[in-house]
């Protein structure tokens, strides 16, 4: 008897959870496991905006697939996926290349949502990935080099749209970075200008007012300009259009918000901005033996409210939806799948941030410790001690290589 052939699309968050449970799980031949992704690493994504910034060596925010999975029990393929054919059961890859299932985990990640905002595809930069963060990197450095050559006070002007997580904690990587920058290229910081841009009223969307207010001190005492309640109409390389006037600058960085991603919407299927809802065994009803979590799925937490697509979202799916798919193999009963909140953190540079943890509101450096705790527990689930000690004492440069593109 042919064994099932579990395929998991992406290693992000959700994928390379999925895929270790079930190695430890699955018995010795129980199943074949495939693991696709488009690269070769797995990259922490709550921490791109270090590299986008240039705070963090590469090699603490990418790490090798092949040394996290174990690869007797694991097979990894390098690969893009072009398209699913869920009534043959099988993907199809860029090069040919088809893979059959007899049960699919699609975890592949978010796309970023533009709103249709004129330029923003094509100008903006977006937060998105290892290479797009690294992309902001060479920009930014660029900027300061030219600058020195124009003397356009545009290259020194840089925006961030979207004072969600990702956006607070992009302005404050800026906040602590440009000031070196500056000093380097000997270009004085006060010609240096951070603006944030929120359409919403307030900085953190959601967030209880303490930290609203908290955070959008800070910002404040840091320098940076906030502008809450001003939509974006458009973008050009020069010029970033609001409603109420406009900005000049060659760097607009985007965090405005994530879709799912565009396979669901190729296949001809109802989704939710390229999400698909899931049932509560974190399954796509309409499709057989087809499972999906993450930024890839819509989670209904009660009858009107959805889950909202974050990594801590993920990484608590993962375990539940490897055991529900063991469970289908088996033939034994699935587990609900039950999100409980563990509080969230956002940093503010490496000195500052905030969050709330159960019902107490964490602010400053113990806010800032808190969140390097989170992100040291992440790397016990990924690694345990050894990936820990050797992310803390081992940098190493990425092999992997990025052109300077956008750079204007």
């Amino acid at each position: 008897m042919n064994k099932p052939k579990i395929v998991i699309l992406g290693a992000g968050y959700g994928g390379i959870i999925t895929t270790k449970k079930l190695e430890k799980l699955l018995k010795a031949n129980e199943a074949e496991v495939t693991l696709i992704n488009k690269h070769d690493y797995h990259y922490i994504t709550t921490q791109l905006h270090k590299i986008g910034a240039g705070t963090a060596p590469d090699g603490k925010i990418i790490l090798p697939i092949e040394e996290l999975i174990d690869n007797e029990k694991t097979m990894f393929k390098k690969a893009t996926v072009n398209s699913i054919d869920f009534e043959q059961k099988s993907v199809s890859l860029e090069s040919g290349e088809k893979i059959d299932y007899d049960y699919l985990l699609v975890a592949l990640g978010f796309q970023v949502e533009t709103f249709g905002i004129p330029g923003i595809d094509t100008h903006a930069f977006k937060i998105s990935s290892f290479r797009s963060s690294k992309a902001i990197y060479h920009h930014i450095q660029k900027q300061f080099s030219m600058y020195q050559e124009d003397n356009n006070p545009a290259r020194l002007t840089f925006a961030v749209a979207g004072a969600g997580f990702t956006g607070i904690e992009m302005v404050g990587e800026l906040v602590e970075i440009l000031p070196k920058l500056a000093k380097t290229h000997h270009v004085p910081f006060e010609k240096v200008r951070i603006i944030n841009i929120e359409a919403s009223q307030n900085l953190l969307p959601g967030f209880d007012q303490d930290a609203v207010t908290y955070t959008t001190n800070l910002l404040k005492s840091m320098g940076v300009e906030v502008l809450t309640a001003t939509k974006i109409l458009g973008c050009t390389e020069n010029v970033v259009t609001l409603e109420s006037g406009q900005i000049e600058t060659k760097t607009l960085i985007w965090s405005c918000g994530v879709r799912g991603h565009q396979l669901f919407d190729d296949a001809g299927l109802q989704t939710v901005r390229g999400k698909m809802v899931v049932d509560k065994y974190l399954r796509i009803p309409s499709l057989n033996n087809v499972y999906c979590i993450g930024d890839n799925s819509v989670f209904m937490k009660d009858d009107q409210t959805a889950l909202p697509p974050t990594a801590q979202v993920a990484l608590q799916q993962a375990p539940v939806c490897a055991g529900n798919i063991i469970a289908a193999i088996r033939s034994t009963d699935l587990k609900a799948f039950e999100y409980r909140h563990q509080g969230s953190v956002a940093s503010i540079s490496d000195y500052f941030a905030v969050g709330k943890v159960g019902s107490f509101f964490i602010k400053g450096k113990f806010a800032a410790l808190m969140k390097k705790v989170i992100e040291a527990k992440y790397l016990y689930c990924l690694g345990g001690p050894a990936l820990i000690v050797k992310q803390l004492f081992n940098f190493q440069s990425s092999p992997v290589k990025v052109s300077a593109k956008q750079s204007q």
